[in-house]
């Protein structure tokens, strides 16, 4: 596989479109596409927490930021236009398990509309050539079994953030047989497991509530400590988009559906990525485990990203450990009010060897 440092020369100069870029994933991957020189536009509502990453980070004096609704066609289809991208990702949505039982009005609306919108754009434009849906690995039917789910698994995601995401898969799967397929058009969808890393301050993510409670110096509690899920920084998977949509962008047969996820030892417990912080963190650090009663949510799940390592030559970089540890970095920069924008382009020279600048 190509270095990180060709990865990201690629995209000096590109035309690159993000939808969500106010976002945690969103904001990450617009820096490291701005420090490439990449000519980026962002569309998204304003950031969904306060305090929020996008505003820290400093991102938005960089880059072309439009404020708009996935939902709306008409707006999202004014910013497309005037943007004329080269390369689209596609990362607007209602993130959040819990939320979604609690509106899944709107987050089918996010989450499937918006994926038909956003193709809408990309069927009629003509400048288009690479298009990345980024998704979940909880598209899959979960049967709760041990190995890790395939991209010929089932997509029947449980609850209404996985089940929409399953929607917005096969939506675009449509879009690729009935018309982007004959535009020579390539498309891809990445179906990404949980993501840690610094500047996430959503709600009921295990990570970000360890950081409030610990920065209050309370005991972090664990709703559920034996779920297994496939945790891996956020630097992890944003890498392996930008890889994806490079390399179908040079050789359409490279757009397929892809799992992103860790090696198989980094599938850890809550319980256990929650002890790891708390060592990480230091200060004598506790958690207590209390169910809060909550709706369903899966006990098991694992990728198997043998595709990804396999086509494309991906491998992932910083195991679990290290991963907690870049957390617990960033949330002492926060908390000492550090500066943040300075914090991420340190993080990603790290994770990159110390092979990137900024162009």
């Amino acid at each position: 596989m190509e270095s990180l440092k060709e990865i990201i020369d690629f995209y000096h100069g590109k035309k690159v479109f993000v939808t969500g870029h106010t976002g945690f994933k969103g904001t990450w991957l617009c820096k490291i596409l701005t420090d490439a020189g990449a000519d980026v536009t962002g569309y998204a509502l304003e950031p969904p927490t306060i305090p929020s990453l996008y505003a820290l980070s400093g991102i938005s004096g960089e880059m072309n930021a439009v404020t708009g609704d996935i939902r709306d066609r008409d707006g999202l289809r004014e910013a497309f236009g005037q943007a004329r991208p080269e390369i689209v990702f596609h990362l607007a949505a209602q993130p959040i398990v819990r939320a979604s039982y609690q509106d899944p009005s709107y987050t089918y609306e996010t989450n499937v509309m918006g994926t038909v919108n956003i193709c809408e754009c990309i069927r009629n434009s003509d400048c288009v050539k690479s298009f990345l849906n980024v998704t979940t690995d909880k598209v899959y039917r979960n049967r709760e079994w041990e190995w890790g789910y395939r991209e010929t698994d089932e997509l029947d995601g449980y609850d209404p953030y996985s089940n929409s995401k399953s929607c917005s898969e096969l939506v675009t799967h449509s879009y690729i047989n009935s018309f982007f397929r004959e535009q020579g058009i390539a498309v891809s969808t990445a179906r990404a497991g949980n993501v840690i890393g610094g500047g996430d301050f959503a709600k009921d993510r295990i990570i970000p509530d360890c950081i409030r409670a610990a920065l209050r110096g309370q005991e972090i509690v664990v709703r559920n400590p034996y779920s297994v899920r496939p945790y891996q920084h956020v630097l992890e998977p944003l890498f392996a988009y930008l890889l994806i949509a490079k390399r179908q962008y040079e050789d359409i047969g490279c757009a397929d559906f892809y799992n992103v996820g860790p090696e198989e030892s980094d599938c850890v417990t809550t319980g256990e990525l929650v002890t790891l912080f708390c060592s990480q963190w230091g200060k004598n650090q506790k958690w207590v485990n209390k169910s809060d009663g909550g709706p369903h949510e899966a006990g098991f799940l694992r990728l198997d990203c043998s595709k990804l390592k396999k086509q494309l030559g991906w491998k992932p970089r910083w195991h679990i450990e290290e991963a907690v540890a870049m957390t617990c970095k960033f949330a002492h920069v926060y908390e000492e009010y550090g500066d943040i924008g300075q914090e991420m382009a340190e993080e990603i020279q790290d994770f990159a060897g110390g092979s990137l600048h900024k162009s």
